[in-house]
């Protein structure tokens, strides 16, 4: 790993870490594969709050120490439980890599430390949702070991589907 950038999980009750979080969120948020909206000024000052209300969520931050602490990383957990394992498993629900520091890795060592931390909390698994089009983070997650989701192959693959309420 790149010695000048700092891999850590979230502490939602430090300042610098829920800037850091809530700005990496909104700069996902805009981009297209986030949905290209910012986020509402709700989300943006109820998210701190919100997040230290739920033991279920973890997060994980990168900064680059080499340019006074730039927030460059950020990946959002939550926990949720396998029913046909009796185990908690973790979701990787947002993964964010700065523009400025992608092709390094930092999505890579994030995830490293979301397992560790998984694996501290008793998970059996990961799991997450890629959008088709994101090829380059499809590679990423299927080097780490990630791969469809399926029970029996003659049902075909899981599929993500939301509704909003």
């Amino acid at each position: 790993m790149q010695t000048d950038v700092r891999i850590c999980e979230a502490d939602y009750s430090h300042p610098q870490h829920i800037s850091a979080l809530v700005d990496l969120l909104d700069s996902y948020a805009r981009d297209p594969m986030g949905g290209a909206e910012p986020l509402s000024d709700f989300a943006r000052k109820h998210l701190p709050a919100a997040l230290r209300a739920r033991p279920s969520m973890f997060s994980v931050l990168a900064f680059d120490d080499a340019h006074g602490g730039l927030p460059v990383g950020l990946i959002n957990c939550v926990e949720g439980f396998s029913t046909f394992a009796c185990q908690p498993l973790v979701n990787v629900h947002d993964v964010v890599v700065a523009a400025s520091h992608r092709g390094r890795r930092l999505g890579e060592y994030m995830l490293l430390k979301v397992e560790a931390l998984a694996k501290e909390r008793g998970a059996c698994k990961l799991t997450l949702e890629v959008l088709a089009g994101n090829l380059s983070a499809q590679k990423l997650y299927r080097r780490l070991g990630f791969d469809d989701y399926q029970l029996d192959p003659d049902m075909g693959q899981a599929q993500f589907l939301q509704k909003w309420l």
